[in-house]
Formats: structure tokens, C-alpha cells, sequence
């Protein structure tokens, strides 16, 4: 069996996310009726930890809210360029972590963005906090681009960077040139 190639390890993590994203927000929404819920109402799970339904009208991590129905068309019209330059990125690329990384951020991108066309906002239900400190409510999707944006940068300043060939000087040449 041949390995998998680093566009298809991307395309198993766009697909993976994806499909956990969706999952779990029709399980929350539709399984759980947080639909139906009050936003800000919380379910208490652990000491650091609740189930919270917030529609968040931004991206990620309620980042630039986007106000009436142009907002949410030029917020999702942003979330299509950005998957279609990120498939065109993971398309070209040739390492696994970096394909992998791209990959999550397309499957969280494409998750928000259905429910962006969907809902007009995007369903956030995790909530973490501890000693007074508390995390933006989040979902799958912006797990999966915050897990994609690491990868990235794991790939860009952690990987071992191949020798380059030595440089050869042409006859004649100088350090003046």
C-alpha cells in the first residue's frame, strides 16, 4: 500500500474536521436542543467547564462581528476567498505538517461557514474556565484552525531545514559583485 501523499493527509484533516464540526453542532443543536436555549444559557459539566450556547455573529472567537445581512455576506464571501486560497495552498504543498495544518483550517472554515449561510451566525457551545480566568466560547471548527494555525507554525519555525547545496562561484567572480 502506497503512504498517503501530504495533499492527501490535508484533504483527511479538512474532511475530519469537517465532519466533527457538523456533527457535533447538530448533535448540540438539534440531539441537545440548544437550538431552543436561551443564548448564555449554560449546562455545568466540570468545575471548568460548561456547555453554553452563544451564536457568535464574528469569526473565530467572536473576532469582527458582523452586523445585518451584509456583514454576514461579506464575512462569508472572506471565509470562501480564505478556503479557496488555503486549497490552492494545500494543493502545492509537500510536507505532511504543513498539508495537515492547512487542512484543519479549511475544514474549521468551511464548518463556520455553513452555519454563517445556514444560521446567519455561527452555534459556539464550549466554555472553559478556571480561577477566575474564562476562554472564549468556541466550537469543532475553531478547534480545528487554532490546531491548523499551531501546525503551521510548528512547520514554519520547528522543522528541520535541508542542507542547501553548496554555492558555486562562477570563474572569475569576486566578492564586489
Amino acid at each position: 500500500m502506497k503512504p498517503l501523499s501530504p495533499r492527501q493527509w490535508g484533504l483527511f484533516a479538512a474532511v475530519g474536521a469537517l465532519v466533527l464540526d457538523q456533527a457535533t453542532k447538530v448533535l448540540m443543536l438539534y440531539g441537545f436542543g440548544f437550538r431552543e436555549m436561551v443564548p448564555g444559557s449554560s449546562i455545568p459539566v466540570l468545575p471548568f467547564f460548561n456547555l453554553v450556547m452563544v451564536w457568535n455573529p464574528g469569526v473565530s472567537y467572536g473576532l469582527f462581528p458582523a452586523h445585518g445581512a451584509w456583514g454576514t455576506t461579506l464575512l462569508a464571501l472572506f471565509s470562501l476567498g480564505a478556503v479557496i486560497g488555503l486549497t490552492w495552498w494545500l494543493w502545492n504543498s509537500h510536507r505532511a505538517s504543513l498539508a495537515v495544518g492547512i487542512g484543519l483550517v479549511i475544514g474549521g472554515a468551511i464548518g463556520n461557514l455553513i452555519d454563517r449561510l445556514v444560521y446567519g451566525r455561527v452555534a459556539d457551545f464550549f466554555h472553559f474556565y478556571w480561577r477566575g480566568y474564562d476562554w472564549y466560547v468556541f466550537n469543532v471548527a475553531d478547534c480545528a484552525i487554532t490546531l491548523g494555525v499551531g501546525a503551521l507554525l510548528y512547520d514554519a519555525l520547528l522543522r528541520p531545514e535541508h542542507s542547501a547545496a553548496p554555492r558555486r562561484e562562477s570563474p572569475g567572480a569576486t566578492d564586489a559583485e
